[in-house]
């Protein structure tokens, strides 16, 4: 029989149906998976998992609002200080400036109170006739630093809450698994199934607690170093400030 034939006789066969069971394996192992629905994960999660996940969720909620709030006050911060330097050394007297700052109507910060609190003290110690020159500035400079440490607390509040939230959320979360998984093998014990469809969920759960705990974790160690960057560059140019405007007393001592 020559190749031609066979190639003939194999193109006219019948063709054979294949099985169903093997193409119904193949159809559902090809089919997209459905997608993880992790409120039906917490819903059906154990209650201790359930409360853990409710607390990394206060906790950052409660971070959340800290980072937009801290955002806000050092943006102001900054403004504040772009300002009243601006009108330091743009010539203006310094009694202008303390009237200003004193105004009943405006609240002073940053750097208009370290100067406010300065001058005032500066001033008051001028009118005494007795004091001399060395503690005047003497006093100017320690009103000046009690000022400044009140602002730079102002600045600091709160960042220890993010600085709580980012290094205790993981391990919270890390209960949360621990918990998530006790629970599934005590149903496996209970219930004599060690198959895969029995301990999924479980373990889904379980991971679930640790990666909300990062989740949490995360932003909250991000803006407290962003933050605490913030303060001390604040602090420096704060005290930088209060040099500055010693020496600048230190001069009018000597000219009076």
């Amino acid at each position: 029989m020559s190749f031609v034939n066979v190639i003939l006789q194999m193109a006219v066969a019948p063709t054979q149906a294949l099985p169903a069971e093997p193409l119904q394996a193949a159809a559902a192992a090809i089919a997209p998976s459905p997608g993880l629905n992790y409120w039906e994960l917490i819903a059906h999660a154990s209650f201790p998992v359930q409360v853990i996940i409710g607390l990394l969720a206060i906790a950052s909620i409660f971070s959340w609002v800290i980072i937009f709030s801290k955002m806000r006050v050092y943006a102001r911060a900054n403004k504040a200080a772009d300002d009243f330097e601006g009108r330091f050394w743009s010539g203006a007297e310094l009694t202008q400036l303390y009237r200003e700052a004193t105004d009943r109507n405006h609240d002073v910060s940053g750097l208009e109170a370290i100067f406010e609190s300065g001058f005032r003290e500066f001033s008051r110690l001028r009118q005494k006739k007795s004091v001399d020159a060395r503690v005047q500035l003497e006093g100017a400079q320690r009103a000046m630093r009690a000022t400044l440490a009140r602002e730079v607390d102002a600045l600091e509040h709160n960042l220890e809450m993010l600085a709580n939230v980012g290094s205790t959320a993981p391990y919270v979360g890390l209960v949360g698994t621990v918990f998530g998984i006790m629970v599934t093998f005590h149903g496996i014990v209970v219930n004599k199934q060690n198959t895969i469809d029995a301990v999924a969920p479980g373990i889904s759960e379980a991971l679930l607690a640790t990666a909300i705990g990062l989740f949490v974790a995360i932003p909250a160690v991000w803006a407290y170093n962003r933050y605490a960057t913030r303060v001390e560059r604040l602090s420096v140019r704060y005290e930088s400030f209060a040099e500055e405007f010693s020496s600048i007393l230190q001069r009018q001592t000597h000219v009076d």
